[in-house]
C-alpha cells in the first residue's frame, strides 16, 4: 500500500491505508470535542463542526507540518465567549476574520522562527497542563443534564459510563501487543459502538450533546456596521484569538518535530492558520487552531502525512450531510476511554526523571505554566508569563558574569579586558570595575571577549567616558565588532566616545 506520492510533499512516502484510518478515527474524536465547545461558548453546534472541517481541511493541504490536525479548539473559543454575550454571532465571525488576517501578516513577515525563543521548562509546563485540561474535561463527560444544570452520574449509569471506559482503554493498550494494522483507538470505538448498540445498553451518546446533521457551510458576510466602533470592539478578540492560536499551533508543530524527527515550517503554518480561519468568518465556522489531543491521536494511529488531515476534515463534513444519524449513536464512553489515553501520552512523564536535576528556577516557571494552563486556559498567558520569566532569570545570571581583566602596558596605558555582555541588566556591576580616581591618563577597554548590546550599554559608555573626562583622562575602545560599531555610530548624537579602528581584527560576529 506504500507509494511513493504524497499530497503536496513528494519526499514522503505515504501508507494510504494508515493514513486513511488515522483520519477517520481523529474526526471521531473531534466531533464531540468541537460540539461541547461550541455549546459552551454559546455558539450553534454546527458552528463547531464547520471550523472543524474548514481549519482541518485547510489547513492540512497547505500547512507547515504533516501530521498537525487543525479544528475548532476550546482554546480559541474561550477568547470569544465574552465578545457572543456581549455582541452575538456575527461580531465573533469578524474577529475570527481579524485573527486571520493577523496570522497571514505574522506568517508573511516570518516571524514564526521566533517560537525558538520558548525554553524546555515553558514546553514541559505547556504540554503538562494541556494534558491536565484534557483529562479534566472529560470527566465533564460523567455528568448528566437535569433541570437545573448538570449533576454526576450515579449507580448504573455511572458503572456502565465507567465500564465502557475502561473497556476502550484496556483495548488501546493491548491491541498494539498483536498487531498494529489497524489504530486501537479506532478499534475500540468501533468494539465498544457495536456492544451498545447490539445489546441495547442504555448509555450517553453524542446525540445527547448536540444533533450533528446539518448542510454544507453556508456563505455569509458578518453583519457589521462598517465603523470605526466596531472595528474598536473586535480587534481586541482578534488579536488575543491569533495570538492564542499561534502560541498552541506553533508549540504543538514543535512538538510533532521532536516525536517525528522532522522540520515544519512554522511560517508555512501561520499563513495556513490565517487563511483558514478567515475562511471561518465568512462560512460560519467559530474558527479555531491547531489541536494538540487530536494530532497526538492522529501520530499515534501511525500518520506522518498530509492525507490523514484531509481525510478527517472530508468525514466531518460528510457526517454533517449523511452520516449524522450513525454518528449520533456512538457512545461518549469510547470517545473518552480515546482522550483519557491521548491526555497520559501526552503529559512529560520525563519531567518527573529530571524534576530534581533541573535548575530551581526552571522547576519554578514549569510548574507555574502548568498552573496557569490549567487553571485559567489561557495557553497564550502561560506561555508569555513562563518566557519571561525565563528571560528575566537569563538576564540576571548574564548580569552577574561580566568582569574585566586590568593590567598597564609599557606606555603607561591601562587595559580593562571586559568578558560577558554589556547590557541593561550588566551596566551597574560594569561601572565598579573602572578607578576613575586612580587610573593613568589613558584606559583602553578591551571589548575582544564582550559585546556592547542595547542603548543602556551605549549611556553606560557615555557615563564612564564623562568620568574619566572630569578628571582630564581619556577613554578608548578597542576591538568592536561591526554590528557594536554601527550600533555607537548610530549613537553619536548622545555619546562621543574614541573608537580605535584596527582593519586586521576580525571577532565571530564579523562576516
Amino acid at each position: 500500500m506504500k507509494k511513493v506520492l504524497n499530497l503536496f510533499d513528494f519526499k514522503q512516502k505515504v501508507n494510504y491505508k494508515t493514513e486513511i484510518l488515522a483520519g477517520l478515527t481523529v474526526a471521531m474524536t473531534m466531533i464531540p470535542e468541537s460540539l461541547s465547545f461550541a455549546i459552551l461558548a454559546g455558539f450553534p453546534p454546527l458552528v463547531g463542526l464547520y471550523a472543524s472541517f474548514i481549519m482541518g481541511l485547510i489547513t492540512a493541504v497547505l500547512g507547515g507540518r504533516p501530521g498537525l490536525v487543525s479544528g475548532g479548539a476550546g482554546a480559541t473559543t474561550v477568547v470569544l465567549i465574552a465578545l457572543m454575550v456581549s455582541h452575538g454571532l456575527d461580531y465573533v465571525f469578524g474577529a475570527v476574520i481579524i485573527a486571520g488576517i493577523i496570522q497571514i501578516i505574522v506568517g508573511l513577515f516570518k516571524l514564526g522562527k521566533f517560537i525558538r525563543l520558548v525554553p524546555q521548562p515553558v514546553m514541559f509546563g505547556f504540554v503538562n497542563g494541556l494534558a491536565v485540561i484534557i483529562f479534566m474535561s472529560q470527566l465533564e463527560q460523567f455528568k448528566v443534564r437535569t433541570g437545573d444544570g448538570f449533576e454526576w452520574m450515579t449507580g448504573t449509569p455511572f458503572l456502565i459510563m465507567a465500564g465502557l471506559v475502561a473497556l476502550t482503554i484496556g483495548i488501546i493498550v493491548i491491541l498494539p501487543r498483536f498487531t498494529k494494522a489497524i489504530p486501537s483507538s479506532l478499534v475500540a470505538i468501533i468494539v465498544v459502538f457495536a456492544i451498545v448498540y447490539f445489546f441495547g445498553i442504555d448509555t450517553k451518546q453524542v446525540v445527547d450533546i448536540a444533533s450533528v446533521s446539518g448542510s454544507l457551510p453556508p456563505f455569509h458576510i458578518p453583519d457589521i456596521p462598517f465603523t470605526y466602533e466596531a472595528f474598536k470592539t473586535i480587534l481586541p478578540y482578534g488579536l488575543i484569538m491569533a495570538a492564542v492560536g499561534l502560541t498552541e499551533g506553533l508549540l504543538t508543530l514543535n512538538l510533532v518535530d521532536e516525536i517525528t524527527g522532522t522540520k515544519g515550517q512554522s511560517n508555512r503554518e501561520c499563513v495556513a492558520q490565517g487563511t483558514a480561519n478567515i475562511a471561518n468568518g465568512f462560512f460560519f465556522g467559530m474558527g479555531g487552531c491547531p489541536m494538540i489531543a487530536q494530532t497526538l491521536v492522529n501520530l499515534s494511529s501511525g500518520s506522518r502525512a498530509r492525507l490523514s488531515g484531509i481525510i478527517a476534515a472530508l468525514t466531518i463534513l460528510t457526517i454533517i450531510l449523511v452520516g449524522a444519524p450513525v454518528i449520533e449513536l456512538l457512545p461518549m464512553a469510547a470517545l473518552v476511554g480515546v482522550m483519557i489515553m491521548v491526555a497520559f501520552g501526552t503529559f512529560e512523564w520525563a519531567s518527573f526523571r529530571v524534576f530534581t536535576k533541573m535548575p530551581k528556577h526552571d522547576i519554578f516557571v514549569m510548574l507555574l505554566v502548568t498552573l496557569i494552563t490549567v487553571f485559567l486556559h489561557n495557553l497564550a498567558l502561560a506561555v508569555l508569563i513562563g518566557v519571561i520569566i525565563s528571560a528575566l532569570v537569563f538576564a540576571w545570571d548574564n548580569a552577574k558574569r561580566i568582569r574585566a581583566r586590568k593590567h598597564i602596558d609599557e606606555n603607561g596605558i591601562k587595559h580593562y579586558e571586559i568578558y560577558g555582555p554589556l547590557f541593561f541588566g550588566s551596566t551597574t556591576t560594569f561601572m565598579t570595575k573602572f578607578d576613575a580616581l586612580n587610573d593613568p591618563q589613558e584606559i583602553i577597554v578591551d571589548f575582544t571577549e564582550s559585546r556592547i548590546v542595547d542603548m543602556s550599554a551605549i549611556e553606560s559608555l557615555n557615563k564612564l567616558t564623562e568620568l574619566y573626562a572630569k578628571q582630564g583622562k581619556k577613554v578608548h575602545l578597542k576591538h568592536l565588532s561591526g554590528d557594536c560599531r554601527k550600533l555607537l555610530r548610530n549613537a553619536e548624537a548622545v555619546i562621543d566616545v574614541n573608537i580605535i579602528e584596527d582593519p586586521t581584527y576580525r571577532v565571530v560576529t564579523d562576516k
